[in-house]
This record gives structure tokens, C-alpha cells and sequence, in this order.
């Protein structure tokens, strides 16, 4: 099968399609063919090894984190799925290698696809989808009233968030330019801050909720607009021990990770507020409760571009621009 994939970290090539072996199907598993992937920031840190020490990954590893297609293969122990169903997901952190023509799944990481969306709709939405729903509902228990801090308003994650985050009744505060608060005002934003000209550290004050995902000075400045008992949740870092712990790291990890995030862990401490390090995990129960508020209405995908897969390369050099609104996302059937 053709597959975009990495030889190494910081290729000088950046990434090539070449042929690879079909997966191999395990007994739980669902054999999927990719019709669209979806691109994120995550591939390209994954690509310049910014999470080697956490995600050890073999060579040559087929690039990707979305998918939306149809099965072909059900494994043996597999009973969620038949032949024919159109399907979504993100696949766990260890099988990612969606920038392919197939690939081969754990079905608990699976949910049938928005029947109101198309392949490429369906294949922009899960990794933003779960790391918004994990961060806002798990992590914070957003509870209407509350008021949440969203950066990057027009990015994959923040269209999806600030949607999810007025479902759940929240007041929502977002970033984003002059050029795009048309888009963030109709996905539900309450309060815009032009990034370019304004700080939202002298504009907002007591929060409940932030949902970090830039820079280290933005973290400490987010820090500072919760109310005593709120929480930042970090998908950008820096990570902490109990990540560590949830990836099984060996203890030397879970002591770098503790010192990576203590800086930013005692910041928070003497504010009397918490934080914490979100990597989103794969689940396809929770992609079946996103699944009904996009076919109810409720969240709409944002897409930017439609590439085809031979310009996978194109594609991911554009999502580094960090000039998308909302998601970009291959067409490979």
C-alpha cells in the first residue's frame, strides 16, 4: 500500500510517500480504508521527534493521527463493526499511521462516522474532538456559568473547544486575530481578544478554566487570570509525572517529567490554582458522545484545506504556517 511516512527525525526529506506492507490484523482489531486523515500540530512534532523521549516510535514510521473510511476486516475477537461501515477515529498513540491506504485498528479506539458529515469532515474532527472533550469535561468538569479561556480560537483545537465549551453553558473567552473573529464569534466565542494588539492578561480576570496550548510565557500569564481553585490544562506542555505514570515511563522519565513541569506546578501552587498536562488518549466510546452532538447540530467541523495525498508533504508544510483556520485535512481515496 502507498504510505507517507519518516525515516528518521528531522529527515532532511520531511517525510516521503513510499510502499508499505498492508497492517497486520490483530483479533480486536478493525482492518480500515483510509478515504481522508486528518493533519495536525502533533504530527509535525512528532516528525521533529519533539516527544521521542515519551512516544518511541520505530523507522519507517507511517505518519498520522486522523482517519475517516470504511472497514474491510474484522479481526476475530472484534464485534463492534462489520464490512461496510463508515467509520472515524484516532488510533492509539502507539499504532498512529493514518497517511495511508489502510490502516488496522484496536475497534475500542473506534466510532461509526457523523452521518452528517463527509469522509473529510469525519477525519478533521477526532484527535481536536477528544483532546477537547478530555480536557473540558474530564479534566475541568466545565459546569454552566463558568467561565473558560480558550487560546487559539480559530486553530483545530479552538473551534472545536469554544463549541464544546458553550454546549456545556460556559462563558467563553478566545484569542484570535482581527481577521478571524467573525469565525470565532459564530462558533459561540463571548469575548475576542485581538492577539495582535491586545493582552488578555490586563482584559480577562477570574476564570475557572484554561486551555493552554502555546508558549511558555502564555502559560504564566494564563495562570494568572484564574480564580483561586481553577485549573490550566496544558496540551503543548510542560508535561508532568502523573503523564509519565499514565504512559508507563520508567522512573528516570517520571523524575525528568516532574522536573520539566516544576517551575510551572509551583507557580500554579502559590496562586492556588492547578495545572495540568493533557496528551489526548484514543477512545472510541467518547468519540460516540461527540459523534451525537455533531449529528444533532450541536458542533460543526471547521475545515481550511482539502489536499490530495500525494501532497501530503504540502499539506503538513502548511499546517506549520500556523496560519489554518480550523482543520486541514488529505484526501487519499
Amino acid at each position: 500500500m502507498k504510505a507517507y511516512i519518516i525515516d528518521k527525525y528531522k529527515s532532511a526529506d520531511g517525510g516521503r510517500i513510499a510502499d508499505m506492507p498492508e497492517p497486520e490484523l490483530r483479533p480486536g482489531d478493525v482492518l480500515v480504508k483510509v478515504h481522508a486523515a486528518g493533519l495536525n500540530v502533533l504530527d509535525s512534532k512528532i516528525r521533529t521527534g519533539e516527544f521521542k523521549l515519551m512516544l518511541p516510535y520505530r523507522f519507517p514510521l507511517i505518519m498520522g493521527n486522523d482517519v475517516a473510511g470504511v472497514v474491510v476486516k474484522v479481526g476475530a475477537m472484534a464485534k463492534r463493526f462489520k464490512v461496510g461501515d463508515e467509520v472515524y477515529a484516532r488510533p492509539d498513540k502507539d499504532r498512529i499511521g493514518t497517511f495511508a491506504e489502510f490502516i488496522a485498528m484496536d475497534e475500542a479506539d473506534v466510532a461509526l462516522k457523523p452521518k452528517s458529515l463527509t469522509m473529510e469532515e469525519a477525519a478533521s474532527i477526532p484527535l481536536v474532538g477528544l483532546t477537547a472533550w478530555q480536557a473540558l469535561v474530564e479534566m475541568a468538569n466545565v459546569k454552566k456559568g463558568q467561565k473558560v479561556f480558550i487560546q487559539a480560537g480559530s486553530g483545530g483545537v479552538g473551534t472545536f473547544a469554544i463549541q464544546l465549551a458553550k454546549h456545556l453553558g460556559a462563558t467563553v473567552a478566545t484569542t484570535a486575530s482581527a481577521a478571524n473573529a467573525a469565525l470565532v464569534k459564530s462558533l459561540g466565542a463571548d469575548v475576542v481578544i485581538d492577539y495582535k494588539t491586545q493582552d488578555f492578561e490586563t482584559t480577562l480576570r477570574d476564570y475557572d478554566v484554561v486551555l493552554n496550548s502555546q508558549d511558555g510565557k502564555t502559560l504564566e500569564k494564563s495562570l494568572r487570570i484564574l480564580k483561586p481553585g481553577g485549573k490550566l490544562i496544558s496540551i503543548t506542555g510542560p508535561p508532568d509525572a502523573a503523564f509519565a505514570k499514565e504512559l508507563g515511563a520508567p522512573w528516570y522519565v517520571e523524575l525528568l517529567m516532574s522536573a520539566l513541569s516544576a517551575g510551572v506546578r509551583k507557580k500554579a501552587k502559590r496562586l492556588k490554582v492547578g495545572y495540568r498536562f493533557l496528551f489526548m488518549k484514543a477512545s472510541g466510546a467518547q468519540l460516540e458522545r461527540i459523534t451525537a452532538l455533531i449529528d444533532a447540530g450541536t458542533i460543526r467541523p471547521v475545515m481550511d484545506k482539502v489536499f490530495p495525498f500525494a501532497e501530503t508533504k504540502e499539506a503538513l508544510a502548511y499546517i506549520e504556517t500556523g496560519r489554518a483556520k480550523g482543520k486541514v485535512v488529505v484526501k487519499v481515496q
